[in-house]
């Protein structure tokens, strides 16, 4: 039993359950806090009611993933900034001579970007220049917004950078950037395959019909080439060193103080491309969780759940696909971090559950993030992509590379 008092415990587990429904809606009926204000209120009322101790909460906080996560973000803004994002889509879809050769554009450079920076900001700054093209050759744009969202979902499982989850993996289970891209990069390939294959069966109707040989051009960006070089070189700069061996986190805190140091832009310019919304809800939520911790989820309980053998891959598959879907990816991972922890083969598990935790957010348009960026784009230009067309989607090709991505790291781990 925990040490602390009855009362306490229940209050932890209000404050938790509330927490965790507000972020998984996204708002609390009745009151206007948006996610990151949700978590935050959250982990203030924890330290309140006596759940954890200030300095407790504090050290809750995993400044590694912190880091991490702000350091790509001002990475990826000197990108955009830079004109990126719009150059090297522009220069792919605009020789995509076919439909399915531009479908496959699309999923190739979403899926590739995906692995490097935070699939969020890679739909965010994507979504408009995919609309722009598809649109000028008057296409139906539902496949190709499908696309984007689902391999910008399947490509950030590669690299522990591709996405907040992983990023939090990265941080607490020890694997390497190095092992956990030779682990799961595979897998992210072959989801990207069947994405394209399952897309080209539902949509083959309209991927028949020719290109418009002249459409109208994109929209693009200027081209700042003095800070895309510094950007690109600063990008490699932090894989390379992941790549030997250098904690994620210390290699992308130097990249971005370089980038800040030398890019030649006001520092402002480039930390407003910083989420901050985003690094205070994680904030949050680690704290809240550590509050849980303290009160409900004691030695004795992780020893009594972890005898069910939780860390079979038939029920931690399965288990982390289904909270990813009922209270998002992030808060997932976060809850399962002490009883995978308490696993025979933790670094196993945690490939398995940023596999599924990733993969599960491709069933329903509200699955993750990324999917509703790209969804609320379309609306802004009166385009529908609805819950039942990407249903249609979502439920094969989920199910498929939860499967493969399974056999495959039981296989080679």
């Amino acid at each position: 039993m925990a040490s602390l008092s009855l009362p306490v415990q229940i209050a932890a587990i209000v404050i938790f359950a509330v927490t965790y429904l507000g972020v998984a809606l996204g708002r609390l009926p009745g009151l206007r806090l948006d996610r990151a204000a949700i978590a935050f209120c959250g982990a203030a009322l924890m330290v309140g009611v006596g759940a954890l101790k200030l300095a407790s909460a504090y050290r809750a906080i995993s400044g590694n993933t912190i880091a991490l996560l702000f350091s790509m973000m001002v990475l990826a803004a000197g990108l955009r900034r830079a004109g990126f994002f719009a150059l090297i889509t522009n220069l792919a879809l605009r020789r995509a001579g076919r439909p399915l050769a531009l479908l496959a554009a699309i999923i190739a450079i979403a899926g590739f970007l995906s692995a490097l920076l935070v699939n969020d900001t890679i739909c965010v700054v994507i979504t408009p220049l995919v609309l722009d093209i598809v649109l000028a050759l008057k296409r139906n744009p539902l496949p190709y917004l499908m696309a984007l969202s689902a391999s910008a979902n399947i490509g950030s499982v590669a690299t522990i950078t591709g996405n907040p989850q992983d990023m939090i993996i990265g941080s607490i289970s020890g694997i390497s950037y190095i092992r956990f891209a030779a682990s799961l990069a595979p897998v992210a390939l072959v989801g990207l395959f069947i994405t394209f294959g399952l897309l080209a069966v539902l949509f083959r109707k309209d991927l028949r019909v020719p290109l418009l040989p002249n459409p109208a051009p994109a929209q693009t960006s200027p081209l700042h080439r003095g800070l895309l070089v510094k950007s690109l070189l600063l990008l490699g700069l932090f894989v390379v060193a992941s790549l030997a061996g250098m904690p994620p986190s210390e290699a992308a805190l130097i990249a971005a103080a370089l980038l800040l140091l030398t890019s030649g832009l006001r520092s402002d310019i480039l930390l407003a491309g910083v989420d901050w919304s985003l690094l205070v809800m994680f904030i949050g939520l680690f704290i809240v969780i550590a509050g849980l911790q303290e009160a409900v989820i004691t030695p004795d309980l992780i020893k009594t759940i972890t005898a069910w053998q939780p860390g079979r891959p038939a029920i931690l598959v399965p288990l982390t696909a289904i909270l990813s879907n009922l209270v998002n990816n992030v808060p997932t991972v976060l809850v399962l971090k002490p009883f995978v922890a308490a696993l025979a083969n933790p670094k196993q598990a945690w490939l398995l559950v940023a596999m599924a935790a990733t993969f599960a957010g491709n069933l329903t348009l509200l699955g993750s993030v990324a999917n509703l960026i790209v969804a609320e784009a379309a609306r802004a230009r009166g385009i529908s992509l609805r819950f039942a067309d990407y249903l249609r989607l979502g439920i094969p090709l989920t199910l498929s590379t939860l499967v493969i991505g399974t056999l495959y790291l039981v296989w080679v781990s």
